[in-house]
């Protein structure tokens, strides 16, 4: 089956009872049983439910996994990811990354005895110097989050099974669309639903994929132990989402390259974050495990001026300033003081997140349209 295929079909069938093409929101919290332990498939609906389960199915399909668990959130994913870890285990981290993850890990579960080491993986030359007998995890975003760059993830897998770590990939800004990482020797697929699998800016969701049984069982119980889980009704929405994923992809891609082409010929632009662009430092790698290079651009502004910043994304009309990204509208968002705002000042700027970095979430529009409104909020810099 095609992955366009899978999108719309993968883990579904119609409802045997109606005859319904969608899946049903299945709205109930409880199962009836036939005896005591004896039931369908289905008791409790934090366990399982089962509009839920046909979108676990389907998004692990997409990943060509085996093992698909839907949480409430992506933090409640990656929460559910760090607490396969105890005391005294230590993770090595990109340090380009999510803001909310940094979060979570040091002001979490770094109360708990884990400790993170955040560095560079453009470059895996020097990531045996942080593995030691702690070592358990590798997290890695890829492209990153919000400098958009890119990790060998095979390589990376390569140094992961040599040391007998699990590897983890968040794969939120390319989509299984564009990057399978299970394929390329990761053990487990985080998303943020939330973004471009939902794809319309309406739910609140993560996701996890593996092959591995053992891993899958662990995870498992974690999810059901800890209940955060999603609804049925986000889960069907999200469920609808994905079966335009393949399209939607297609042009973020293509709107995403004439974003990149104009800002880097732009008077007042630094420098563009895109790891299309033949200038991009790990271009190679993300030609070699990419397909397609997404809608996800960030851009400097010469003189690294915050007020130029905010004058530029509070004066665009159709890039709507605000926090997420993968919808079909255009975000645009300003990551020192909203994504990234919980990182410390001098850490995120050593990853580039200076004052002057605007994020774009280049939706599906007419592009025509998106250039010229960049180029109207780019026109008030004097």
């Amino acid at each position: 089956m095609k992955f366009g295929t899978k999108t719309i079909h993968a883990g579904q069938k119609p409802d045997p009872t109606t005859g319904a093409i969608m899946t049903p929101v299945y709205q109930t919290s409880t199962y009836i049983q036939s005896s005591p332990g004896q039931h369908s498939g289905f008791e409790y609906s934090r366990t399982g439910n089962p509009t839920r389960k046909v979108l676990e199915d389907n998004i692990a399909a997409l990943e060509n996994g085996k093992y698909g668990l839907c949480f409430g959130s992506g933090l409640a994913a990656i929460d559910a990811v760090i607490k396969l870890l105890k005391p005294g285990d230590e993770v090595i981290s990109t340090n380009d990354l999510y803001g909310g993850t940094y979060r979570l890990f040091t002001k979490i579960f770094e109360n708990y005895g884990i400790k993170f080491h955040f560095i560079g993986m453009e470059n895996l030359s020097n990531i045996d110097n942080y593995i030691n007998k702690n070592t358990k995890l590798i997290w890695a975003e890829t492209p990153t989050n919000p400098m958009l760059n890119i990790i060998d993830i095979e390589m990376l897998a390569t140094i992961s099974k040599k040391h007998n770590l699990t590897l983890v990939v968040d794969n939120t800004f390319a989509t299984p669309y564009i990057q399978k990482p299970l394929e390329l020797g990761a053990d487990i697929v985080m998303h943020s639903l939330t973004k471009y699998m939902g794809g319309h800016s309406d739910v609140v969701m993560g996701a996890l994929i593996c092959n591995s049984e053992e891993i899958a069982e662990k995870l498992f119980f974690i999810q059901n132990s800890c209940g955060a889980v999603p609804g049925p009704m986000d889960s069907f929405l999200v469920l609808r989402g994905i079966k335009t994923l393949h399209i939607r992809m297609e042009r973020h891609c293509q709107n995403g390259e004439k974003i990149a082409g104009f800002l880097i010929n732009h008077p007042k632009v630094e420098g563009v974050y895109w790891p299309g662009l033949k200038s991009h430092k790990n271009h190679n790698v993300a030609k070699k495990q990419m397909h397609g290079f997404g809608g996800m651009v960030s851009f400097d502004l010469k003189g690294n001026n915050l007020e130029d910043a905010k004058k530029v994304v509070e004066n665009t009309k159709y890039f709507t300033l605000a926090e997420s990204l993968g919808g079909v509208e255009s975000l645009c968002g300003h990551p020192a003081s909203m994504t990234h705002a919980a990182i410390p000042k001098n850490e995120r700027e050593k990853t580039g997140v200076v004052d002057s970095l605007i994020r774009l979430s280049v939706g599906i529009e007419d592009i025509e349209d998106l250039i010229e409104d960049l180029d109207s909020s780019l026109s008030l810099l004097v």
